[in-house]
């Protein structure tokens, strides 16, 4: 128990604002990183795990008209029980209107898109995998010029902790992060070293 305590008690390792700020502009300047823009939007604006954003099909995430939906209701997902409850996230609008952007460009390529497109695809149309996805995020963070490499799961715990940084309510984030136990949400309430450096600028020393 002990052991299990001191795990969740970690902090998440998370991007700070500057980061995720030069990784949402080297991918948004660049035709070739658009694709990658959207994922990375995604998981920063609706905290969405790898494996949920590469399974996500055409009609999963637009409507008949062909916009961005603002509840997204995920087919697959984090399971903790062999029959879960559906979940679902919404999403903002800045992440909707990227979205729109990349399907009409994808029409615009005169591509077949049905319900059961992928979202994301490869340079060949196949549906994106995780090695793919992973590679491309590192070759950003390298053209970014990050100085400390994270893997693509900090992008989900740098949403989850935004939002409580932004909120101070550790339920509101759990239900964003989709998390069975406040517990496991509890590694998001750490304190950043950007905020610890403000409150130490003020002490009288």
């Amino acid at each position: 128990m002990t052991a299990y305590a001191d795990t969740i008690s970690r902090p998440a390792r998370t991007l700070t604002e500057s980061e995720q700020r030069l990784l949402l502009k080297f991918t948004g300047q660049r035709l070739d990183g658009f694709r990658d823009h959207v994922i990375y939007s995604l998981a920063l604006g609706a905290g969405l795990r790898e494996h949920e954003i590469l399974a996500l099909d055409v009609g999963d995430v637009f409507d008949d008209s062909g916009h961005a939906k603002r509840r997204l209701a995920l087919r697959v997902f984090k399971r903790a029980s062999e029959e879960p409850a559906p979940q679902e996230v919404l999403l903002p609008d800045v992440v909707r209107a990227k979205l729109d952007k990349l399907l009409a460009g994808r029409k615009r390529a005169g591509e077949t898109l049905v319900a059961t497109t992928p979202v994301f695809v490869s340079r060949l149309g196949r549906r994106l995998s995780a090695r793919q996805l992973r590679h491309a995020f590192g070759v950003w963070q390298e053209r970014a010029g990050f100085e400390r490499r994270f893997n693509f799961h900090a992008l989900r715990h740098t949403a989850c902790t935004n939002l409580y940084r932004g909120s101070r309510d550790l339920r509101l984030t759990q239900r964003f992060a989709r998390h069975k136990s406040v517990l496991t949400t509890s590694i998001y309430t750490h304190p950043s070293d950007e905020e610890l450096l403000r409150s130490v600028q003020g002490l009288i020393c």
